[in-house]
């Protein structure tokens, strides 16, 4: 092979590394910086007016079995599915999918980082926090600014 063919690849070899450090592809993130909400939220306390039927939030990114189906949780078991979804430790939003002419949007942001599936949470700290609201076809009927707490599944 010829020195500018070498010389080629030893660039083009040095610019696939270089431009995947920088991509962000994992190379500099430990598993201590990575987020990873997976689980169910509760609302800590009692339910406010106009969600005593509500259940919790669920997101299930990796469809674990052990976790419940992404979405909303009604207490009478009926899920209500994200329609648009936009999950970052700054920022969580969703909006639902409409049943029975009702659904839930949310805006919120999570209090804390790391891979809350390993992490030790109990049921008294909040872990997310942000304000629910409750649409019956198409108006608001119900909204309310609240903190929730994780289960992880059995």
């Amino acid at each position: 092979m010829s020195r500018s063919v070498v010389g080629a690849a030893k660039l083009l070899a040095t610019f696939l590394i270089m431009a995947a450090v920088c991509s962000g592809l994992g190379f500099s993130q430990t598993p201590k910086d990575r987020f990873d909400p997976d689980g169910a939220f509760w609302i800590k306390g009692d339910a406010p007016d106009g969600f005593s039927d509500f259940a919790g939030i669920n997101l299930n990114a990796k469809k674990s079995r052990r976790l419940p189906a992404a979405g909303v949780q009604l207490n009478n078991g009926k899920n209500y599915r994200f329609r648009s979804i936009s999950v970052s430790q700054e920022r969580f939003t969703f909006t639902t999918v409409v049943l029975s002419s009702i659904s839930y949007a949310f805006e919120g942001k999570f209090l804390r980082g790391g891979v809350f599936g390993s992490a030790n949470l109990d049921d008294e700290t909040p872990v997310l926090e942000g304000t629910l609201t409750k649409f019956k076809a198409g108006k608001k009927v119900a909204e309310s600014k609240l903190k929730f707490v994780y289960f992880g599944g059995t």
